[in-house]
């Protein structure tokens, strides 16, 4: 899960003692702590957890179990700092161990991370073949590893999910949505009895959602083409006739104030948990079990989804959830071997994601994995699961039957693959039209996706921009790549 913020993400990852600003080429990254123990730092973004010493205590006793001269140390970047701290970690060179991977293509190719191809079988064998393969296809980067990535919702749709508690106090019809035209009678209800309170939550960031399209080069660039395969033409989303209709539709909703007004601008986080919202965009895969984790991550509050994307195994959802080590880290084998335990061994990473046994959770059947968590599960005692590791070794609640189970694997295996799975273009002949692009997209991309600007102007207005920027000869040499990579 994650959306126009990081979704899931809300569940709860950290703000670290180490500033990282000043990461540059040091060697504090990696380290010996006084018990003469190699430490493993990995970097990711969030909020600190409240339980953190004990987790990590608890994590590392597990660890050393396998490899007693190993030690793990997690530092915690809030959400808003964490890119932009992550791009001077890797620009810099520095010598971090493990972090939460960004830009992972383009930092690749350019070689920022460890080749972790051979470590791999070497060293987290087990791991890696219980991690779904398709995985393995979306982060091959010219038949090189460079990240191991988490075992989750491989397939994913985008979700419109509503506050229960408002559904219900206002009587509100969600029973037909499937688009963000069929939100118009009920936001219009919600915003006429509630004005105060944000009835579509987004903000800076946010993307509009299209049925079935992939973007070669992330969502942050116009660049998109269709999912499924029956359209090959690589197209500017913003001109597509569904984009259009989608932006036409917020505006509207804009204009009337059911999107908060300064949305193009915010960095306001709707937390789950809080009543400031009605309505908001999640992503959501098969081992979400519906909406699940989404009531878990908000601590209990009911809520309910309705989707909006077609369900694919994505190149961008190959992507979701990454973990690099560096090109500079003098402790790669260590390093892939944390990662390697963190997604084969069943006790470490539960104890991550749920918090501790017997404070955030219990056993209710060890022998199967039942659980229940307790009045100190909660926001702030644990990470999300779709971050941290392979989420089939997670145990599950006591209210998630082996019905519900047995559908996410059967919806896992029969999930259809986006044509787009594996396609790494090369970018190195166009660097200076991407950043020019770029560049131009920052101006546009927020008011056009959160409906601040009218769409249609707007639209012509920044594709005169894109031309200027060297929209047509990056749109030439992509097509280029995705024939040759769909005729292989």
């Amino acid at each position: 899960m994650k959306k126009w913020r990081h979704i899931i993400s809300i569940a709860a990852i950290a703000v670290s003692t180490l500033v990282l600003a000043a990461c540059g080429k040091s060697s504090s990254a990696s380290s010996t702590n006084n018990d003469g123990k190699t430490v493993v730092s990995m970097y990711m973004p969030g909020d600190k957890p409240k339980n953190y010493d004990e987790m990590i205590k608890t994590a590392n006793k597990e660890i050393q179990k396998k490899y007693p001269k190993l030690a793990l140390n997690m530092n915690f970047i809030g959400w808003g700092d964490y890119d932009k701290k992550y791009n001077v970690m890797v620009t810099s060179g520095d010598t971090y161990d493990i972090a939460f991977t960004r830009d992972y293509v383009t930092n690749a190719q350019k070689g920022a991370y460890a080749d972790l191809t051979d470590l791999i079988q070497t060293d987290a064998k087990t791991a890696y073949d219980q991690t779904d393969p398709a995985y393995w296809k979306g982060v091959t980067v010219k038949d090189k590893i460079y990240a191991f990535p988490v075992n989750a919702n491989i397939y994913a749709q985008n979700m419109l999910t509503f506050s229960d508690d408002f559904v219900n106090k206002y009587n509100l019809d969600i029973d037909g949505v499937n688009s963000y035209q069929d939100l118009e009678p009920i936001l219009t209800k919600f915003h006429k009895a509630n004005p105060s309170v944000a009835a579509f939550a987004i903000g800076q960031g946010y993307k509009v959602s299209s049925k079935a399209m992939e973007y070669p080069l992330g969502n942050g660039l116009p660049f998109a083409v269709d999912a499924t395969g029956k359209n090959k033409k690589i197209v500017n989303i913003y001109n597509t006739a569904e984009m259009q209709k989608n932006l036409k539709t917020l505006h509207q909703y804009y204009l009337k104030g059911y999107i908060p007004q300064d949305a193009a601008t915010s960095s306001v986080q709707y937390r789950l948990q809080d009543a400031s919202w009605l309505v908001r965009q999640e992503t959501q895969g098969s081992f979400d079990y519906g909406d699940t984790t989404l009531i878990n991550a908000a601590g209990g509050k009911q809520m309910t989804s309705k989707p909006i994307t077609a369900p694919l195994k994505s190149q961008a959802q190959s992507q979701i959830a990454l973990w690099s080590v560096s090109k500079s880290s003098k402790h790669k084998k260590e390093a892939v071997q944390i990662l390697g335990l963190l997604n084969s061994n069943k006790k470490l990473l539960n104890n991550i994601v749920w918090g501790l046994q017997n404070k955030q959770w219990q056993f209710t059947d060890e022998k199967n994995g039942k659980i229940k968590t307790t009045a100190d599960y909660k926001p702030g005692y644990f990470i999300g699961a779709w971050m941290m590791g392979n989420n089939k070794l997670l145990y599950t609640q006591d209210t998630v039957t082996q019905a519900m189970i047995d559908k996410r694997d059967q919806e896992i295996k029969t999930a259809k693959q986006s044509v787009m799975l594996g396609f790494m273009p090369d970018t190195s002949a166009y660097k200076t039209e991407l950043t020019n692009l770029s560049n131009v997209m920052s101006k546009y991309s927020d008011i056009l996706n959160t409906g601040t600007a009218d769409p249609v102007p707007t639209i012509k207005q920044m594709n005169q921009e894109l031309k200027k920027a060297g929209y047509d000869k990056v749109q030439a040499a992509l097509q280029k790549q995705y024939d040759d990579f769909l005729k292989a």
